[in-house]
């Protein structure tokens, strides 16, 4: 029996959100996304913190920005919206699953993205949506 499994990436993982969670929660898919007015077939997480950043920064809510520290519990593939589409390669080292993620720490400091930065990006996000380019394949 060949258990020789290819591990993408060891970690550590975060994930970004506004979502309160306490050490402890699963994340799971089928909940409705951080960034579209739907369902998502998946959970999503970085093993960077910059894009972890932006998971926080960017997402639809007025609460606190937060980065939790996660664990997969199963398996989990390339983001195929950001892997060979916007950065080839993966420098993002985006990932998403199927299964759950376990909050296993938050971040209890972190520097955000300049107001600035924050402001360009989500211009960005609005051409991109204007255009009917800001997919997300879920």
């Amino acid at each position: 029996m060949n258990n020789n499994k290819v591990v993408l990436d060891k970690g550590p993982f975060f994930h970004g959100t506004k979502a309160e969670l306490k050490i402890g929660d699963l994340l799971k898919p089928n909940y409705l996304s951080n960034y579209q007015d739907k369902k998502s077939n998946y959970i999503y997480f970085t093993a960077t913190l910059d894009a972890a950043k932006w998971g926080a920064e960017l997402a639809r809510s007025e609460s606190k920005e937060r980065i939790y520290i996660v664990e997969p519990l199963g398996d989990f593939e390339n983001d195929p919206n950001l892997t060979d589409k916007r950065f080839p390669g993966n420098p993002t080292r985006s990932y998403r699953s199927e299964t759950p993620l376990k909050i296993i720490a938050e971040l209890s400091s972190w520097e955000r993205h300049s107001d600035e930065e924050i402001n360009h990006m989500l211009k960005s996000l609005q051409k991109l949506s204007e255009q009917g380019k800001n997919v997300i394949y879920d």
